[in-house]
């Protein structure tokens, strides 16, 4: 694979909202440290993200010490939010999963729904080791996820994003490309790589942390919202269609599962395992 190698790290503090790039970031079983750990729902309980509410992508919160968090989204005064006491518990629905949070207090609830223009509720994941096992079909005994789609982490390529770029480039949609590595919200981004080499991973090492991949991520229409404006398009997924439509998913990335705890870095090398 040459010289394979972590070219980013990504961190969504709030599931959906605007990531953050750090140069290093804690693995822990469920995901990075600080990653999607809190989230948005509806007043029946379910996650609310970009695929209903693109405006999501230009809201952000950046992390305080104790976890809280500094929200901020356009025509809205900042707001902060602290991690909410142990309390009852509420129900979510993320993605047909059942998952228990804790909800944070009346202020940050005002200030999404205000954002947004309908209710919502902020909820905080309180114990991410007992709240949510990843995919039975696909998971080891025991395996944890947050408030992410499906997996802990999601990896992508730089070449496999230069080639779904060139095939866009060739297409109907070209005036769309080339489109930013932001459009799939990974969690780490490796340079050095095949284009697609993602796919045949089974385990693979960031540095000193070892991860299991599952299975290559099915993407959704949240790749088609501009990150910058909340714009919607085509692409990519016209031309993932096309092109890497497997079993009726189409795929950019791989989910991983972390094997062992560490921390991982900009610049670490990435080996293929197996």
């Amino acid at each position: 694979m040459g010289h394979a190698a972590v070219e980013s790290i990504h961190v969504h503090p709030v599931k959906a909202f605007r990531s953050l790039s750090p140069w290093e970031a804690v693995v822990e079983p469920w995901g990075l440290a600080g990653d999607r750990r809190w989230a948005l729902i509806d007043h029946g309980g379910k996650v609310v993200t970009q695929r209903e509410q693109p405006r999501l992508a230009l809201a952000a919160a950046e992390p305080l010490a104790g976890g809280g968090l500094r929200l901020s989204a356009p025509g809205r005064p900042p707001l902060t939010v602290e991690v909410p006491e142990p309390a009852a518990t509420v129900p979510m629905n993320v993605f047909g999963t059942k998952v228990e949070g804790v909800p944070a207090d009346p202020a940050a609830h005002a200030w999404c729904s205000a954002y947004l223009g309908f209710e919502v509720r902020l909820v905080h994941m309180d114990d991410p080791a007992t709240r949510r096992p990843v995919d039975p079909e696909y998971a080891l005994p025991g395996e944890m996820v947050s408030f992410a789609d499906g997996y802990p982490l999601l990896v992508t390529t730089v070449a496999s994003l230069d080639a779904l770029n060139s095939l866009i480039a060739q297409g109907p949609n070209a005036h769309e490309g080339p489109l930013p590595m932001n459009r799939f919200r990974p969690n780490v981004v490796v340079a050095g790589t095949e284009p697609w080499a993602e796919d045949h991973w089974s385990r693979i090492a960031v540095g000193e942390v070892v991860f299991r991949a599952t299975k290559p991520c099915g993407r959704c229409v949240v790749t088609t919202t501009d990150q910058a404006t909340a714009a919607r398009g085509r692409e990519p997924l016209r031309t993932l269609a096309r092109h890497r439509r497997i079993d009726g998913k189409l795929l950019f990335g791989q989910n991983l599962v972390p094997l062992s705890p560490g921390t991982i870095r900009v610049g670490d090398p990435v080996r293929v395992l197996e």
